[in-house]
């Protein structure tokens, strides 16, 4: 039976106004909300929001979930549990724009969704003020803190935190408590064709394999060959390796290798944007930087990278 865990969100969120607990290693930076100078006129003791009971029917999902997937075996060790022990934690919420008497879901959600398979008729909460931005920002990171995400879900959080408000990967390491190394390969599995994501998604092919593909030049085809074949991941990076082997010696047979560092460079910027880079560089004359994709959303990715500001 699994028991309620109980998150550093909403510790933070529960816990007296100036003195919030950190989550990972500064949640109160990312949400904008240092506490104030002290006051001499201001009271010590700010009062707690309190804990109450409303309908299970007055709450509704968040719209900023990061995670899509629920696992049924999670959700009925939870009902489980709800059902002999009730619900221990509080369901973190806010009031729904335009009404006083339904409430938007900010964190525990799965607890919620466990709730209504228990046939629970009220839950607790507990209300808070919040805009999008810190509702946003809060279910992302509480999710990846407590590793409730899958690979891609995590990945697409972090895409949304640097893309809509700007966060860099040095920032989110430092927030959310990861190396930048694991935030950087986590981002470069959003690279792959859907196809792959999805073999991901349910299971069929680890977040290793789906780097290790990131490399092939037909990611798809070399994903099938690894599903049929149960290959390991480090089975599918020499499958890679000597992919990249042959079509190198093939390509350049006639002309001089390239130098160290223009392969270093070729590297570098292939591991940044998840894509085989190619680079034709022919000395004081130019040359040309080839970005080899397989779909459309790739392209689109491309493409907006190089549109960014």
């Amino acid at each position: 039976m699994q028991l309620e865990e109980t998150t550093d969100v909403e510790e933070i969120v529960m816990a007296e106004d100036g003195k919030r607990k950190s989550l990972g290693r500064g949640l109160s930076a990312l949400l904008g909300d240092s506490p104030p100078a002290a006051s001499p006129t201001a009271s010590s003791e700010a009062p707690v929001k309190a804990t109450r009971e409303v309908s299970i029917d007055q709450l509704r999902p968040n719209p900023f979930q990061p995670r899509h997937h629920f696992a049924e075996d999670d959700l009925a060790s939870l009902e489980a549990s709800i059902l002999e022990l009730g619900i221990l934690q509080p369901i973190l919420v806010r009031h729904a724009r335009g009404s006083d008497t339904e409430f938007e879901i900010i964190a525990g959600e799965r607890r919620w969704r466990a709730a209504q398979r228990a046939q629970l008729h009220q839950v607790p909460v507990v209300v808070r003020d919040m805009d999008d931005v810190q509702a946003l920002e809060i279910a992302i990171v509480e999710n990846v803190q407590r590793s409730d995400l899958s690979a891609l879900e995590e990945g697409d959080g972090y895409q949304r935190l640097m893309d809509e408000f700007g966060h860099t990967q040095e920032y989110l390491s430092g927030v959310i408590g990861k190396s930048r190394s694991h935030i950087a390969n986590t981002l470069r599995l959003l690279g792959l064709p859907p196809k792959v994501k999805a073999l991901i998604e349910d299971g069929s092919l680890s977040a290793g394999h789906g780097r290790a593909l990131l490399a092939a030049t037909d990611p798809w085809a070399m994903a099938k060959v690894v599903v049929k074949k149960g290959l390991n991941v480090r089975q599918v990076e020499k499958l890679v390796k000597k992919e990249g082997s042959g079509q190198k010696a093939s390509r350049h047979q006639p002309m001089p290798g390239k130098d160290a560092d223009t392969l270093a460079l070729e590297a570098n910027i292939s591991a940044a944007l998840g894509l085989k880079i190619d680079i034709d560089h022919k000395g004081e004359s130019g040359g040309q930087v080839h970005i080899q994709y397989q779909t459309l959303e790739q392209l689109d990715e491309i493409c907006r990278r190089l549109s960014t500001d």
